[in-house]
Parts: C-alpha cells; structure tokens; sequence
C-alpha cells in the first residue's frame, strides 16, 4: 500500500493531480501503472482510495474513490520534550509519527541550553511529513518550538491526562484511558524542583518507565508508546 499527502481542499475533489516529487516517486521509484490504488490522506485525519489514471512523463491523475481508514489511534498524545541533539532530534519526530502521535513540542528546561534554529523546526515538520506516508497515517503532527515554560499552560490545554516522566515514580502510564494525553520529557540532567511544582501546579502527575536512566528520545518514545497502548 503506498499513502500520499495531499491538502483537504484535494481530497474533497474527485481527482488529484500528481507531478514533481510525488510523481517520481511513484511512477519511477516504485513503478505504479494505470489502475493501481494509491491511499490519499489529507494530514488532518482523513484518507481516501484513489485510482491511477492517466500517467504522463511528469504529470499523472489520480480518480478519487471511497474513503480510506485512518490509521490514526484511539488516543491522542501530544509529546512536550526537552531539545535533544539535532541528530536525534530528527530521530525522535520521526519515530514519534510512526507510532501515532498527534504533536511534539520542544520546551525550553533549565538543565538543557539546546536551542533549535526555525529552520530546523521546518525540516523536522518535512521529516514528520514523510513519516506519515511510510507508516500509513492521515494526520502530520505538529512539530514546533522552542516554547518557552510559560507556555506551557497553553501548551496543555485540551489534554486530560498529563504526565511528567520522573525517574523513581511509579508506574501509572498503563491505566486504562481513552482522553488525551499530554507527556512531559525532560532533559538528561532531570527536571529541577522548581520545574516539577510548576508542573504539577498544571495539573500534571509524575510517572516512570522503570529504573533505568534513558536519554531523551529513548524516554519520549518509550513513554509515547505505553501511553498509545494504554487499554
């Protein structure tokens, strides 16, 4: 099965034009023919089976059919984590896509002078775009930041449950919840005291992932994923 993204306003049509690197992709990487299906998602959510039509050497058409399935989760997690190195960085979007998160969100911590240029930000949205299309969902989370802590109140809004992975916590990541998420990750260095009761000033719990110390990523897609799977 092969996802490509497309805007709302297109899937909304009954065809899709394809030129430029989408069309390479399909038509010389993976060789696609009239009459292959292709899923269409929008990135909000949405997708929809489209049929290849006409294939011209830059340009090809799509006719739009039946709604696709989603792929999305049950749940949604919004990742607020502190700035890991640029390589993991990339690494931690794009995983965090695969497994169905709706946003991640870099946030400035005490213990963490790591800073990410908008360029950056920019690449890292590319990174998460073409991380929906490999596994198969219809929406792009958001990638943004660096916010500031006093963000963060805006920042949680909408999530109902809100956990701060802590080393030493117990272990609440796996009760049964279908609300939102929100999970906080903080630097290698741990949150500061002050830190901590700002967040649970917000509502926030602590949690853990077991005795060991993980880096930031590691930690981000671990708890991403237990909160996802959480039945």
């Amino acid at each position: 099965m092969t996802t490509v993204l497309a805007t709302p306003e297109e899937l909304a049509a009954a065809e899709l034009r394809l030129d430029g690197e989408v069309h390479r992709h399909l038509f010389r990487a993976l060789r696609l023919r009239p009459g292959d299906r292709v899923r269409v998602a929008d990135g909000a959510g949405r997708a929809r089976w489209g049929v290849v039509g006409k294939v011209g050497r830059g340009e090809a058409s799509l006719a739009l059919g039946e709604a696709a399935a989603s792929n999305e989760p049950d749940r949604d997690v919004t990742l607020l984590t502190a700035v890991p190195r640029s390589t993991r960085a990339r690494w931690l979007v794009e995983k965090a896509t695969e497994i169905g998160v709706v946003a991640v969100r870099f946030v400035a911590c005490a213990r963490s002078s790591r800073r990410l240029e908008a360029a950056v930000v920019d690449r890292l949205g590319r990174v998460a775009r073409a991380a929906v299309e490999q596994s198969e969902r219809a929406r792009v989370p958001e990638v943004t930041g660096v916010h500031d802590p006093t963000e963060l109140h805006e920042l949680l809004a909408g999530a109902e449950r809100r956990w701060i992975l802590q080393p030493g916590s117990e272990d609440r990541l796996g009760e049964s919840s279908r609300r939102p998420c929100a999970l906080l990750v903080g630097p290698e260095g741990g949150w500061t005291d002050s830190e901590l009761e700002r967040l649970e000033a917000l509502g926030c719990r602590r949690t853990g992932l077991g005795p060991t110390t993980l880096r930031v990523e590691t930690a981000a897609i671990l708890g991403a994923s237990r909160a996802l799977l959480a039945v």
